[in-house]
């Protein structure tokens, strides 16, 4: 199903809206929206799936409205993004495309 609501800028996208794949499927919701506040530049998102909170870098979000976001990966792309445990990932990953703040610095 398309959503056929207006897009919004990354600022005005609240909590707790549906986030699905690029085939259409339901992945989570979402969580949190991070930014780069001091130069104002779209990080990506948290978002909470039934496999635990992951990371969507901002690239791989294709569309926000307010009652969906669309990313630009599958399904078994969004399982496998990186989980967020605390302020770190589960597996303690903390490469150069991790916000600054997400790596615990």
């Amino acid at each position: 199903m398309e959503d056929e609501d207006h897009q919004i800028g990354y600022q005005a996208l609240p909590r707790g809206v549906p986030v699905h794949a690029a085939d259409g499927t339901r992945v989570g919701v979402v969580r949190r929206v991070l930014d780069n506040k001091r130069e104002h530049i779209f990080d990506g998102i948290l978002i909470d799936t039934d496999a635990g909170r992951r990371f969507v870098d901002a690239p791989e979000v294709a569309r926000i409205t307010r009652s969906r976001v669309t990313l630009s990966i599958s399904p078994d792309e969004t399982a496998r993004l990186p989980r967020e445990s605390g302020r770190h990932t589960a597996r303690g990953r903390t490469g150069p495309r991790w916000p600054r703040w997400f790596r615990g610095q």
